[in-house]
């Protein structure tokens, strides 16, 4: 068994997923979106890290995949994802859980086949995928797309090794 943290960054929604991996088998354990109260940005940072630090303590993942930042046309919209995923990522270090990095792009190639994929479909791949009874919030579907891109990353690099297994988040 292993966790994996999926975590889709944004400065009003926070979407986090929580994957089990067994070999090439996931289920969703928890997902959920943070959504910030705060007008200024100094105060959401604040929220989106006491948000994403409660998951890593409650569910002790032991990796964790986010988003990249992509740049829009939109600077200011730029540097404010960029902030979310800071703080995020500094909750996650904090509990010193090794981060992995995947784009847009790369999530919807490895969850729906197409890196060009709308986000309807993304979240109907994500229930198919883990066998949700309901679609979950798009924020929260993205976070479990991205934990099941670094599940198939991980188990794609290990078969590249030449590890004959991956049982229970170990390669063998």
């Amino acid at each position: 068994m292993a966790l994996i943290l999926g975590i889709d960054p944004g400065s009003r929604r926070t979407g986090y997923g929580v994957v089990d991996v067994v070999g090439n088998r996931s289920r969703a354990v928890a997902f959920g979106t943070i959504t910030t109260s705060h007008k200024e940005i100094p105060p959401r940072l604040g929220e989106i890290f006491a948000g994403i630090d409660q998951v890593v303590k409650e569910y002790g993942p032991a990796e964790v995949s986010i988003e990249k930042v992509f740049m829009a046309r939109n600077a200011d919209s730029a540097l404010k994802l960029g902030q979310a995923r800071g703080a995020a990522i500094a909750a996650v270090m904090q509990a010193c859980v090794p981060v992995f990095e995947y784009s847009a792009r790369q999530v919807k190639q490895a969850v729906v086949g197409k890196g060009g994929a709308e986000k309807n479909q993304v979240g109907e791949m994500v229930k198919y995928l883990l066998k949700l009874d309901q679609r979950p919030q798009e924020d929260a579907a993205d976070a479990l797309a991205i934990a099941l891109c670094h599940a198939h990353m991980r188990l794609s690099l290990a078969r590249m090794a030449g590890a004959t297994s991956v049982r229970r988040g170990r390669v063998r």
